[in-house]
């Protein structure tokens, strides 16, 4: 099932997310707790219209077929309003997921988080914040702050990000994941050569990092 909502969560004032929420055929809270994949996506798709978070990652995929190859995942895409970001948001966004977790019976041992661009910052910022709430952490073509990352060191993280991407320089990528590394992490970077600022759509479509992210269980 796929469904539209908007959640209003608490700020400054307030802020509202409208949100893809897909579950598999016949999920029943009452009955089953599954596994949550939570995607931030990159700036292109801010705004209050959620049908333009169907474009890419994903949303596109399990808004298409929420039985996507047999997983039973729930999948939550928040849509970030105009003129914001992720990590301006990152305290919202928590509380939001915690909220859909509660709503869903969410398997909170197996709550994992994947976004690109900006999307992938917003992974980076919102898993260095909360390093005991997730089970994965899948950034896209983002980047970190350069003295946090120490945070992640636990985590199972998989990283990705194109060499010839005029966006957000594949150095990005590299140096958070070196610095990581040097504080005991041990997470997976790939990098695509001769691969723009797209580097989400093979990695979505034609990775297993799908279904890495549900096999994940928080330690």
């Amino acid at each position: 099932m796929v469904k539209e909502k908007k959640y209003t969560v608490p700020r400054v004032g307030s802020v509202d997310f409208g949100c893809i929420i897909t579950t598999p055929t016949g999920f029943d809270p009452q009955k089953e707790s599954l596994p949550m994949i939570v995607f931030l996506h990159g700036a292109g798709e801010r705004g209050f219209d959620v049908s333009a978070l169907k474009v890419h990652g994903i949303p596109k995929i399990f808004a298409a077929d929420p039985d996507y190859k047999g997983l039973r995942v729930i999948t939550l895409s928040p849509q970030c309003p105009t003129h914001m970001t992720w990590n301006m948001l990152a305290a919202e966004v928590m509380e939001l997921i915690k909220k859909v977790c509660d709503e869903y019976n969410v398997d909170r041992d197996r709550v994992s988080l994947t976004g690109l661009s900006m999307g992938g910052f917003g992974t980076w910022e919102i898993g260095m914040q909360n390093p005991d709430f997730f089970s994965a952490l899948a950034p896209i073509c983002g980047g970190a702050m350069s003295w946090r990352e120490g945070a992640l060191k636990n985590m199972p993280m998989r990283v990705y990000h194109g060499d010839a991407d005029p966006v957000v320089p594949v150095k990005n990528s590299i140096d958070a994941v070196e610095r990581l590394r040097a504080e005991g992490g041990n997470p997976e970077l790939t990098i695509y050569p001769g691969v723009g600022h797209d580097s989400w759509t093979y990695t979505y479509e034609q990775t297993d990092l799908i279904e890495w992210l549900v096999a994940q269980k928080r330690k």
